[in-house]
């Protein structure tokens, strides 16, 4: 299995990588994918939401009317959560969201979507390079060279260069990551993934072990 290395002209270099079929090449596992998408999404949530019960309600406590014969039904105090402006039966209440998942789990998800992406035809690799100065305009041209104008792109680096990233931040379907940080949410969620040279080897390690 082997991609051909693009320059950032679009054009092809000559050179080839190899990938390892073992992280490119296996049967999706979409329920891997599933969950640790929910995990990633889970963790983004703030859980800051509340609501106030019966006893949180300033007012009254004094019963409305008396227990028996006014023909209708009984009344507490105006707190009661049947009023308006009374307490929250069961209300939602500050909470943590994020939860646990295993790190081979994880790592079969990415493979998963890789494999799916290697599939579809939607992976690039693309030699080293780097700009003198953020410029928006070049990133502009690096994404049309490899025909990307108007899909959502992911750019995985081998490691954070500065330049690239400023360039990259004011265009919202390109997204530019290092090869530790990504989450399979960020492989999904891009259309098109364009590994540097020297990324792939790493991120691939760190997939296998």
């Amino acid at each position: 299995m082997e991609l051909v290395v693009y320059n950032i002209s679009g054009k092809e270099t000559g050179r080839k990588v190899t990938l390892d079929e073992s992280v490119f090449g296996i049967e999706p596992n979409q329920h891997a994918v599933y969950l640790e998408v929910k995990q990633y999404l889970a963790a983004q949530r703030q859980g800051t939401h509340k609501s106030k019960e019966r006893n949180e309600i300033v007012g009254s406590t004094k019963k409305l009317k008396k227990q028996k014969g006014s023909g209708s039904a009984r009344y507490g105090d105006i707190k009661s959560p049947v009023f308006k402006g009374g307490g929250r039966v069961f209300g939602p209440k500050p909470r943590d969201y994020r939860f646990k998942l295993n790190k081979a789990l994880k790592r079969l998800a990415k493979k998963s979507v890789l494999s799916q992406k290697m599939k579809d035809n939607s992976i690039k690799v693309l030699e080293s390079f780097s700009f003198d100065a953020p410029k928006t305009k070049e990133f502009i041209n690096l994404n049309n060279a490899l025909g990307f104008e108007g899909k959502k792109s992911l750019y995985v680096l081998s490691e954070a260069n500065k330049n690239v990233y400023l360039s990259s931040r004011n265009l919202p379907k390109t997204k530019v990551l290092t090869y530790n940080e990504i989450s399979s949410y960020d492989l999904v969620h891009a259309g098109e993934i364009v590994f540097i040279e020297d990324a792939i080897e790493k991120f691939t390690e760190i997939l296998k072990k």
